[in-house]
């Protein structure tokens, strides 16, 4: 059998896992500290010089189910989500999610980073330390000079090289609609003027049509003589002796190198363990290590080590609803793309190797607004969902209810419809109240986790889509490319003037009144919700950086409650959720991490 790595017995530093946070935050040791040594152990497989995680429109290849570079996390099934199990993926190579998302620019709300440092005992976490590293993370060639974007950051943002007409023509006919919400320039710039805006929508994408991916730009471009990055090595535990983490138990990803041997090893950490394998991972490599909650412990039979009732609980994510219309057949939109349609994806692809143009170098979705309720439109939201407005949104003005685009094309398999052009409203609640949790059953660590989503358990967030849904469909049939509903996705109306709607086969006009939905239209909305609600595989919150007794896991310092010498230092660390695509939440965190280390290492 062949040893796909000559991993040294010890290092200075050991992170276990190699995504998003934990590239950057080595990537910033490593260089700060040349005499010291860092080893990132990632399981999945590297992504160095690879098309699929450089050139952008292969972003939808990771979700196939023989997907090497994605983990799919089942749930148990939900009578919350009509008895489905709901299957999140996650990252699973070199880079994480910055290597396979959807490459989406959307950025917090201030009041985001506000709450984890004011709400949650955080000092050092609110939005005037945390923009700015973001910031220096970044450069936004839409316009670098803009307040609060980044102007030389090894992360580039753009337009992308290719706008689609589904997108350019919402912004033109939205703000004429959605009268109180207009035009704007920046729906990421931390601040309450980011809402209730129409806007273009930028992406983790380089003017010359690259991904924007953390180890292409922070790890792969450069020499390293003390950062070594291990693809395949999967994490078991960490050894904590006499209440120190010393080491870190890995074995070959048998996923990955299906050659190697699959006996336990060991590597040393002379000063310190990060764990950063996600909000799905971290927690079950924290709780393979005995540290956890008793009875989840003693039911995996792993011995206690420090009891931590908050690992695996908390678990958050952005529901996401994706109403599906039919496009004019002339319009240009992802769905060939997606059917896999081989002349195309030739085509694609020497546009783009040959000057990073065409499609191959954009994602399709390119405007968006981030909706909130005026306080007319309260009513319309359902006296259901007043007591969550009251206590999470009335005094936080930067906060959008969701985040609504149009997108150029059906994200999803295609193959049991017909060959014909869509386009879709897409929905995600920004700030569900839910909460689900992910545990251990077993010390093996290819063993599936006790996953419960959560999705859709508290009834405000159901309230909160629906509203969302009224909303798309009132633009998206408005749409000038509109030309149907792909009706079976959506509710089965029994009111007159919801039914009829359903029935349309072109644009309705702009002045045309909004439809007069019924009781039982609301109902059938809800179950329509239920039915096909998914996720944005932005899941979070697992680690949550707390207070101990408020159920949490890390400290301000990100080191885990009663074990010297260990952190946590991922997604899986803020203890409430994001307005936005969590790719900038997870850069912020491992700018912020590694701020803090090198302050430690310092000492």
């Amino acid at each position: 059998m062949s040893i796909p790595h000559d991993i040294k017995p010890e290092y200075d530093v050991v992170f276990a896992g190699g995504g998003t946070a934990a590239c950057i935050t080595a990537s910033r040791l490593a260089t700060q500290f040349p005499e010291l040594t860092f080893a990132v152990l990632e399981s999945g497989p590297t992504t160095e010089g690879k098309k699929e995680h450089t050139a952008p429109a292969y972003y939808m290849s990771h979700l196939a189910p023989t997907s090497k570079t994605a983990q799919f996390v089942v749930s148990k099934p939900s009578p919350d989500v009509a008895n489905r199990n709901i299957i999140i993926p996650t990252g699973h190579c070199v880079g994480g999610g910055s290597s396979i998302n959807f490459m989406l620019y959307n950025r917090p709300a201030a009041s985001d980073f506000d709450a984890w440092e004011k709400e949650y005992s955080n000092p050092g976490w609110g939005s005037r330390e945390l923009i700015p590293l973001l910031a220096n993370a970044e450069t936004y060639e839409v316009d670098p000079t803009m307040p609060t974007h980044g102007k030389d950051g090894p992360l580039k943002a753009s337009y992308g090289s290719a706008v689609f007409d589904i997108g350019k023509e919402f912004l033109e006919y939205g703000p004429k609609f959605e009268k109180d919400r207009p035009l704007g320039t920046d729906g990421n710039g931390f601040h309450e003027w980011s809402v209730n805006r129409f806007y273009q929508m930028p992406k983790w994408i380089s003017k010359s049509g690259r991904r924007s991916d953390v180890p292409h730009h922070y790890v792969f471009n450069k020499k390293w003589s003390n950062l070594f990055i291990l693809d395949g090595i999967l994490v078991n535990r960490v050894v904590v002796e006499d209440g120190t983490a010393k080491s870190v138990e890995y074995l070959f990803d048998k996923r990955v190198h299906a050659e190697a041997p699959q006996d336990i090893r060991t590597v040393s950490a002379k000063k310190l363990v990060v764990v950063s394998a996600g909000a799905m991972n971290s927690p079950l490599i924290l709780e393979r290590s005995g540290i956890g909650r008793k009875d989840v412990l003693e039911k995996a039979g792993i011995p206690l080590v420090q009891e931590l009732d908050g690992v695996g609980e908390n678990y958050q994510d952005h529901y996401f609803l994706v109403s599906p219309y039919i496009a004019d057949p002339e319009t240009t939109t992802y769905d060939k793309i997606f059917r896999g349609d081989a002349d195309l994806w030739k085509e694609m692809t020497e546009a783009w190797e040959k000057d990073g143009s065409g499609l191959m170098a954009t994602n399709g979705v390119d405007a968006a607004l981030k909706l909130r309720p005026l306080e007319q439109e309260l009513t319309e939201v359902g006296p259901e969902f007043e007591a969550r407005w009251k206590k999470f949104y009335a005094n936080k003005p930067d906060k959008p209810l969701f985040w609504l685009s149009a997108l150029g094309g059906l994200p999803a398999d295609q193959s049991a419809l017909p060959p014909i052009n869509f386009f879709c409203s897409g929905c995600f609640l920004a700030y569900p109240a839910s909460r689900g949790s992910i545990h251990s059953e077993s010390t093996d660590p290819y063993a599936p986790a006790d996953f419960q989503s959560g999705f859709l358990s508290d009834y405000s967030d159901v309230v909160a889509l629906r509203w969302g849904y009224k909303r798309g469909m009132e633009l998206m049939r408005r749409h000038p490319r509109f030309r149907g509903f792909l009706a079976p996705v959506h509710p089965q109306f029994s009111g007159k003037a919801a039914s009829e709607a359903l029935s349309a086969s072109s644009p309705t006009p702009l002045d045309a009144p909004r439809i007069e939905f019924t009781a039982e239209d609301d109902k059938a909305i809800d179950a329509n919700i239920r039915q096909w609600v998914g996720t944005t595989w932005h899941s979070l919150g697992t680690c949550a950086m707390k207070p101990q007794a408020e159920g949490g896991v890390v400290d301000s310092k990100l080191n885990v409650y009663g074990v010297k010498s260990l952190k946590v230092a991922d997604l899986s660390v803020p203890p409430e959720n994001v307005n936005g695509n969590t790719y900038a939440a997870a850069v912020t965190v491992g700018e912020k991490a590694a701020v803090i280390i090198a302050e430690e290492l310092k000492a």
